[in-house]
């Protein structure tokens, strides 16, 4: 049973105490004083029953091109996906642990994108921002859900990589389907326990009225930024949330390409180190794509004084990136194209 709660002690303790599941973390009252207090009278200090989404941009040119933008790349995200999760579930020959992860990959990039855009996209048409308390928590609960399950399920797949290259002869044996099977069950049921945990956090947090989110939905840090406290104890939680975020699975990332390359090293020719680096080519691409801009963007908007900036970056991460992947997984991979030829010749 998740235990959260936030208190302000007595002045003369001087300290905000913070208790995360039985753990105390104290901070000074310098760092964190309630903004609400000193800024808004107790009168003001309700619960917001709704949020104004400010978007990416406010000219209204603009608001037909970012439709049509958003709108073909969201097509082009979904179909893509759905393309490889039917070139996989149809083709026998990619019945194996690498694909069953893939194809598992595309449903989280599904859910991932469709949490933010068809709302931005209704949000434009409509000409309204407004989105309810209720509403932006779902949206942040299902953005934090497929988002932690992208990670680890990026995780998963660095180590069946680690377990085909560095134990070949017991790679059948070790990534049985059992085991696959329940190395996605966790990792969903971790990734729901983090998307609950969220909400729970954000819950407890109190709002100016009328509150603007400088973004095209609901990001779990803006709404930090927003709440009752000031900056530094907002910094504190979001570096927090991304370490738990990317730090850990990254962490396990980082672990089992050490391995694989110091494997891959110890081959003798040349063809063999490029046969053995060339299966985890498109893996890496997609890693680093997506840590590299999901962390950019949430660590540097702790010290960046341009909200809107953030949010146009994060379109790399929320749309760009999820759009990518199966352009990258079938371009570089050979047994991805011919079952995908395969496909087109039986539905031709």
């Amino acid at each position: 049973m998740w235990d959260l709660d936030f208190h302000l002690l007595t002045p003369a303790l001087g300290l905000c105490y913070f208790r995360w599941s039985g753990m105390n973390f104290f901070f000074s009252s310098l760092l964190c004083p309630r903004r609400c207090l000193s800024h808004m009278g107790p009168k003001n200090l309700t619960r917001v029953s709704e949020f104004l989404l400010m978007g990416l941009s406010d000219d209204l040119e603009l608001q037909p091109l970012l439709f049509g933008l958003f709108l073909s790349m969201y097509l082009v995200t979904v179909l893509g996906n759905l393309l490889i999760i039917l070139t996989i579930s149809s083709d026998s020959h990619l019945h194996t642990p690498m694909y069953f992860f893939l194809s598992n990959l595309s449903v989280a990039d599904i859910g991932f994108t469709s949490t933010t855009i068809p709302k931005m996209m209704v949000d434009i048409h409509t000409h309204s921002r407004v989105i309810s308390y209720v509403g932006c928590l779902t949206q942040m609960s299902f953005f934090t859900l497929f988002g932690c399950l992208d990670s680890l399920l990026l995780n998963v797949m660095a180590y069946d990589r680690f377990v085909a290259i560095c134990r070949p002869l017991h790679y059948l044996v070790i990534m049985n389907p059992c085991l696959c099977g329940l190395l996605v069950l966790v990792s969903f049921f971790i990734s729901l326990l983090y998307s609950h945990l969220h909400s729970l956090i954000v819950s407890q947090l109190t709002f100016f009225m009328d509150v603007e989110i400088p973004h095209f939905f609901c990001d779990p840090s803006q709404l930090f930024n927003l709440a009752c406290f000031e900056i530094p104890i907002s910094n504190i939680l979001m570096y927090f949330i991304a370490a738990i975020f990317g730090g850990v699975p990254l962490t396990g990332i980082l672990f089992s390409y050490y391995k694989i390359v110091s494997s891959i090293l110890r081959v003798p020719s040349a063809g063999g180190k490029y046969k053995a680096f060339s299966t985890c080519g498109s893996h890496l691409s997609v890693v680093c794509l997506f840590y590299g801009t999901g962390l950019g963007v949430y660590l540097s908007s702790a010290v960046s004084h341009s909200p809107r900036k953030d949010s146009v970056a994060s379109v790399i991460y929320t749309v760009v990136t999820p759009m990518l992947n199966p352009f990258i997984y079938s371009l570089r991979n050979r047994d991805i194209k011919t079952a995908m030829q395969r496909l087109l010749r039986r539905t031709v």
